[in-house]
């Protein structure tokens, strides 16, 4: 087993980690901006040191300043959590040549997958459905027009490097991709260092669900059943759930088995979640993320399974051909992803918690990381609190969050809580029957 690890991220996934770590009778190392000195997972993990000041990219993004760190502190083993360095195929490739474990998969799977034409192309060899769309990144305009005229419009460009919506653009007829081609590569640009494009056929209002994937490097590939994240405003999700509403038996096993295709082509090793778009009864892959999800504890709600302690025994070599085939679900877990922001405009809202108070009961997780007299930082991600449900069917953890929620006090910040009431609470929601353009939809009614 790992003797220490250094965790290189912050907020409320550096806990989860240390948790995990604690539970292990693994040592665990924090490391921290400026900015973040009264941060929880500084506080309580077994050694704590300061890589620079508040800005991302001289601190959580400061390679050398992480590397040191786990030197100075003799740790043994890596764990990235996800966002900033999580899907860095370099950094996992230096951190290896230090001779430090990374707990994520090769570098090479994650560059495979970092590129999302890439990635495409090998999905495509792999038998995994795919949207019709260009062969790998569009050259120019001209090549975008022909392609989008091949396959029909409405169509969608996408940033080859990144995802979460950056560089991405719907266009519904020929002038407006040539009036978003710039514009997204652009963003691209920005956004990623990588401004190229490809493009696909955009499917109107499917539904997002993604398929969790675990192996180890003994050749043993499992799939942990699926999450519907459809509810997310700009592809940012909100809320997620485990099962989907709409995933039969049989399109699970056949999702299930593409998500570890795919594993399998790029010689995967840990945690990966394989999303796809929905569609009825087709399906069609998405993207390939190379690091554990924000939405992982719906997971380990429903089969058992505790993904984070997975993926430190795979790091150690420890092999996982325990588990059995395939993982059965137990009831129904749902995930409200609560934010530091106002819950209308969507506009961040950092500042000092002045009472924090969450009540448990009953099927109830709380993943967060604010306090009493916190001061929440306005330099990183707004997320600063997950709360998990679970019940024996999808009724009961509804009702089950919605009372969580009801009774949560986060005084002198606003959060997203009200919001998330009204999603609850709407019958569209309820009936389990929508696809990605549920919020677009209902904030048009509120």
């Amino acid at each position: 087993m790992l003797k220490k690890v250094l965790i290189a991220n912050r907020g409320e996934i550096a806990l989860r980690i240390i948790y995990a770590c604690k539970e292990l009778g693994i040592k665990s190392v924090a490391v921290y901006s400026e900015a973040d000195k009264d941060s929880l997972h500084v506080l309580f993990a077994d050694e704590a040191v300061c890589i620079g000041p508040p800005s991302s990219k001289d601190s959580y993004l400061n390679i050398p300043s992480i590397i040191s760190a786990a030197e100075i502190t003799g740790a043994d083993a890596i764990h990235p959590g996800y966002g900033f360095l999580a899907e860095n195929a370099k950094f996992a490739e230096i951190v290896a040549a230090c001779g430090i474990k990374w707990i994520g998969p090769p570098h090479t799977a994650i560059s495979a997958m970092g590129d999302k034409s890439k990635a495409r192309e090998i999905a495509k060899s792999a038998g995994v459905p795919v949207i019709p769309g260009s062969e790998g990144k569009l050259r120019d305009i001209n090549e975008a027009l022909r392609v989008a005229d091949k396959i029909g419009f409405p169509v969608i460009l996408k940033a080859s490097a990144g995802g979460g919506g950056r560089g991405m653009r719907v266009c519904r007829s020929a002038e407006e991709l040539r009036d978003n081609f710039i514009t997204a590569s652009q963003e691209a640009k920005i956004a990623f260092g990588d401004s190229s494009l490809y493009l696909e056929k955009f499917i109107e209002n499917p539904r997002h669900v993604e398929i969790q994937v675990i192996s180890d490097k003994y050749g043993n590939f499992y799939h942990l059943n699926e999450r519907d994240c459809s509810v997310q405003r700009r592809h940012q999700k909100l809320i997620e759930e485990a099962p989907s509403p709409v995933v039969t038996p049989e399109l699970r096993v056949e999702m299930g088995e593409a998500g570890i295709k795919l594993a399998k082509a790029v010689d995967y090793e840990n945690a990966a979640t394989v999303e796809f778009l929905v569609d009825g009864e087709q399906f069609y892959f998405m993207e390939m993320n190379t690091r554990i999800q924000v939405e992982h504890p719906v997971t380990e709600m429903i089969t058992g399974v505790d993904i984070v302690k997975m993926q430190l025994k795979i790091a150690a070599g420890e092999r996982i051909d325990f588990l059995s085939t395939p993982v059965p679900i137990h009831g129904h877990a749902i995930e409200c992803r609560i934010n530091a922001e106002d819950p209308f405009n969507f506009i961040p809202s950092p500042g000092k918690v002045n009472k924090y108070v969450v009540c448990g009961g009953p099927g109830v997780r709380i993943d967060g990381y604010i306090y009493d007299g916190y001061k929440i930082p306005p330099y990183y991600d707004s997320l600063i609190v997950k709360v998990i449900t679970h019940g024996e069917d999808r009724r009961e953890a509804i009702e089950r969050m919605k009372r969580v929620l009801e009774l949560t006090i986060i005084d002198g910040i606003k959060t997203t809580i009200p919001l998330h009431l009204k999603i609850l609470n709407s019958e569209k929601f309820v009936s389990g029957e929508f696809g990605t353009r549920f919020m677009d939809e209902f904030l048009e009614k509120i």
